[in-house]
């Protein structure tokens, strides 16, 4: 099939409109009442909303709530926050894992007129007073007690009034002006006074053009930036999203669909507009099922407990899916023989528009021996994976589609709502990340000096332009910043360099800030060689240096445990120590033959030439990687500026 932009601007439902959020989910809560709204695990939490507003479920296993039940609960935290003193426009901090009660603190929040503000979940000291105090926040809504105490330490550096914990207290021991309480608390507060005319009052005064979020760019550079989000901007998004993703009369009954038979898998950070507005509002919008993982570690026995049929997630974490699957695939020579043919045979039944008989028969072996296996691990019911938030490598995502698993890569930004482009389901096109959503205006800025080398056949490559209506007005108290983000007529520059062809897909190819220029004077970008990695067995991470170098060199994280699998199977010993291991000139020989494969697939310039190993992983605990995964490219080339000096030597 072929993508029509025209079926989808012509699609309408019920789940389409311009309400604000409050009003989105109320609607949502009235048609599916009795339906699941959230599942959540046990054992994990010790949730203050238990046993007053919720039941426990065992450790373990999966408790789940309707969406009756999500709207009783909403309504009398919204309540509470409003005996508290929240007004329509006060923000309100939420600083926590993603977790159930992320969702419903934000959804109590918007309804009683409030906008979320939101805070890393590892974030510093430090950091939450800087993001308090930008956003003139009058709360706090922590997931413990160890929040809890970080956010009092700096609380005379801000303008908050309470702080809530998720989870139950012990002792905590405020400063004057500031009161403390669990949620469970202030359900019990809010179901003392609230009342449903007036609560239906202020949902009802909620306007579309009113600030629903202040949400802080994760920052790979300089101190994060507040992005203004209306209620207008996410929900034009949501429609976006469902016009392309929902249950259309035009499509293929074998085609996923988001509606209300759909179970989503939450994990991604709830604090960053990705997975609040695709795995958040777009599955409630829709009266979706919203199962909340107890972490990214957990994923493997999650799926199985939860059995998804959508997931979110960003590549890296795709990356890391792909590698377990391996890994057990080839526990023994044979097996791994037999998960190398099935791949093979699963990435050709997929570039094929009309397979015989041959391939077909083949496709079903591999279904057999291997993929129905594969899909079994995570869940046995997951139809599609969104990725979003990076570059997925394209080698990658074909074999995820020749599993019987697609993934559907996609592009946006926090200042967007986030969705730009995302591929349609009946005609995605791997390597690309779609055409644009409807109601999004997209212009190719083709003046960027950085394009001349990246430029292809007859297609438009220079920066990417966006308006619509769920495009950011700026950021808060930045006006000077907002005012560069924007051209003279209103276009937002998205900073990033793509490739669009003829039938209105686009492929990213690299941050225009973070395209190298050699000293030859040719222009490279990183990404998509970095990506090159994404299905290596010996390396874990790669960072691809250069600027202003005569060729490219990179900084490279070996798999570990896979080389000294593949060294004990050599009968090759390797010293215990990392850094020793990165030294071995055995590891080095084998490293290097994974860098010529990746490298056959540039041009010369692109190559990389040196390489150096480094024994740390790029993690954000070790501030080398953003909340959502992101390279911070400064801070690794501070932490290994020796090496990357001696690739250069």
């Amino acid at each position: 099939m072929v993508w029509r932009r025209e079926i989808e601007e012509a699609y309408d439902d019920e789940v389409i409109g311009d309400n604000p959020l409050p009003a989105l989910f109320e609607e949502a809560a009235r048609r599916n009442r009795d339906a699941a709204a959230q599942r959540y695990k046990g054992g994990i939490y010790e949730r203050s909303l238990m046993p007053g507003g919720l039941a426990p479920a065992p450790p373990g296993s999966f408790g789940s709530l309707t969406y009756g039940e999500l709207r009783h609960i909403v309504r009398r935290l919204a309540a509470g926050l409003r005996d508290l003193g929240v007004t329509g426009g006060d923000r309100v901090a939420i600083h926590a894992e993603t977790r159930m009660e992320w969702a419903q603190s934000d959804l109590a929040v918007l309804a009683a007129g409030g906008a979320v503000t939101t805070v890393y979940a590892n974030a510093s000291a430090s950091m939450i007073a800087y993001q308090l105090a930008d956003a003139g926040a009058t709360g706090v809504i922590a997931e413990n007690e160890e929040r809890i105490e970080r956010v009092l330490s700096v609380a005379e550096e801000t303008s908050i009034s309470f702080v809530i914990s998720m989870d139950a207290l012990e002792t905590v021991d405020p400063p004057a002006g500031v009161e403390v309480l669990t949620l469970g608390e202030l359900y019990e507060r809010g179901s003392e006074v609230f009342d449903r005319e007036t609560y239906e009052q202020w949902v009802e005064g909620v306007e579309p053009t009113d600030l629903a979020t202040l949400l802080y760019t994760s920052g790979t550079t300089g101190r994060p930036k507040g992005v203004q989000l209306t209620h207008a901007n996410i929900r034009a998004n949501i429609n976006q999203i469902r016009k392309r993703y929902g249950p259309r009369p035009d499509k293929d009954p074998e085609d996923p669909v988001i509606d209300e038979r759909t179970t989503s898998v939450s994990f991604l950070p709830l604090a960053h507009i990705f997975e609040r507005t695709a795995g958040h509002f777009t599955m409630i919008a829709a009266g979706g099922t919203i199962a909340y993982a107890e972490s990214p570690d957990t994923l493997r026995e999650d799926f199985q407990a939860i059995r998804p049929t959508v997931a979110t997630s960003v590549p890296r974490v795709y990356e890391k899916i792909y590698a377990a699957i391996k890994k057990q695939a080839e526990s023994s020579a044979v097996k791994a023989r037999i998960f190398h043919w099935a791949v093979g045979v699963g990435q050709a039944h997929h570039r094929v528009e009309r397979p015989g008989a041959s391939l077909r028969a083949q496709a079903w072996l591999a279904d057999r021996l291997v993929f129905g296996k594969v899909k079994e691990g995570l869940g046995g019911n997951l139809e599609m994976l969104i990725s979003g938030g990076g570059t997925l490598s394209s080698d990658l995502c074909a074999l995820y589609h020749g599993m019987g698993v697609p993934i559907y890569e996609g592009y946006g930004l926090t200042e967007t709502s986030p969705v730009v482009t995302c591929n349609p389901v009946e005609a995605a096109k791997i390597g690309t990340i779609g055409p644009p959503v409807v109601n999004q205006e997209i212009e190719i800025d083709e003046g960027v000096a950085v394009v001349d080398d990246l430029a292809e056949d007859q297609d438009t490559v220079g920066e990417l332009l966006v308006r619509g209506p769920n495009v950011s007005e700026g950021y808060w108290n930045r006006p000077e910043e907002t005012a560069d983000a924007f051209t003279e007529d209103g276009w937002f520059r998205t900073g990033d360099i793509v490739r669009q062809s003829p039938d209105e897909y686009l492929t990213f190819i690299e941050r225009r800030k973070e395209v190298m220029v050699l000293s030859t004077g040719k222009n490279v970008a990183p990404g998509p060689i970095e990506a090159g990695f994404a299905a290596s067995d010996y390396v874990e991470q790669c960072m691809v240096v250069g600027e202003g170098k005569k060729f490219v060199g990179a900084l490279i994280v070996p798999n570990e445990p896979a080389i000294r699998e593949w060294a004990a199977d050599s009968g090759i010993v390797l010293p215990e120590d990392s850094e020793a291991l990165c030294r071995h000139e055995r590891v080095h020989a084998l490293v290097q033959q994974e860098v010529d494969s990746v490298n056959d697939a540039f041009e010369d310039y692109e190559t990389i030439k040196r390489f150096e190993l480094v024994p740390r992983e790029f993690t954000e605990e070790n501030d080398m990687l953003t909340p959502t995964l992101k390279k911070k490219r400064r801070n690794i080339a501070a932490a290994w500026e020796e090496r990357i000096e001696s690739i250069y030597e």
